[in-house]
């Protein structure tokens, strides 16, 4: 999600005539989603990106467990794949919210900082909705970076313990998730400066520390799927 500009006059919802019924990205036809991607409007940004990459990787978990529960001749992993099916679909859908909920809280930050500030009292209340937001907007894809950290875990988990013909679509997974946490590490990053209450800014000292976790795990799962192709 990209900072708000201050003198941006681009309204939010431009675009929105091409969303879903719902109004919402994630109901959108992918050929519209990218166009409205493509163009000026100011969401959806790299927040809805990483979100979404990250939830097509937990969507490949999902298809690699579906491809070897039925399997006779993977038996020894139907109850592992079947327990993995269940936690990634979870971290699957959780991603999908955060695709909408990225462009929501920019939508929240565009509006504070158009609010009046003729007055004192304008001036106070524009500053405390400004920090609000901002707080919620970093909150958003630091939250996404936790949900792609356990997806990392859990893709780990059937690594070599699934059907080995799509060995490969697990090292995508894995590459996607480690995607859409980094996508949202510097979200969390560009967002940071604006908070002013060090107490919040603390909530994400564990950042970067995630980045390196995850970046350790992507790799020992994309070593592993390419000495098994």
């Amino acid at each position: 999600m990209p900072q708000a500009d201050k003198n941006d006059k681009t309204a939010l919802q431009a675009g929105t005539n091409t969303r879903g019924r719902d109004g919402k990205l994630v109901s959108m036809q992918i050929r519209d989603y990218l166009d409205l991607l493509s163009s000026d409007a100011p969401a959806p940004g790299g927040g809805s990106v990483s979100a979404l990459s990250a939830a097509q990787g937990a969507a490949l978990v999902a298809m690699v467990c579906e491809l070897t529960i039925p399997k006779e001749k993977y038996a020894q992993y139907k109850d592992l794949c079947t327990l993995v099916r269940t936690e990634i679909t979870k971290v699957r859908d959780q991603l999908i919210e955060g695709i909408d909920r990225d462009t929501e809280a920019y939508s929240r930050v565009s509006a504070a900082f158009k609010m009046a500030k003729d007055t004192d009292e304008q001036k106070k209340a524009r500053s405390e909705a400004i920090q609000k937001a901002t707080a919620e907007a970093t909150r958003v894809p630091y939250e996404t970076m936790e949900i792609c950290l356990k997806g990392l875990d859990i893709t780990a988990e059937i690594v070599g313990r699934s059907n080995p013909n799509a060995a490969s679509d697990l090292g995508v997974a894995a590459l996607n998730l480690l995607a859409g946490l980094k996508g949202a590490y510097m979200n969390v990053m560009i967002n940071l400066p604006g908070i002013k209450d060090e107490k919040i800014r603390e909530e994400f000292d564990n950042a970067a520390g995630m980045v390196k976790e995850a970046e350790a795990k992507a790799a020992d799962i994309y070593s592993k799927v390419m000495a098994a192709l």
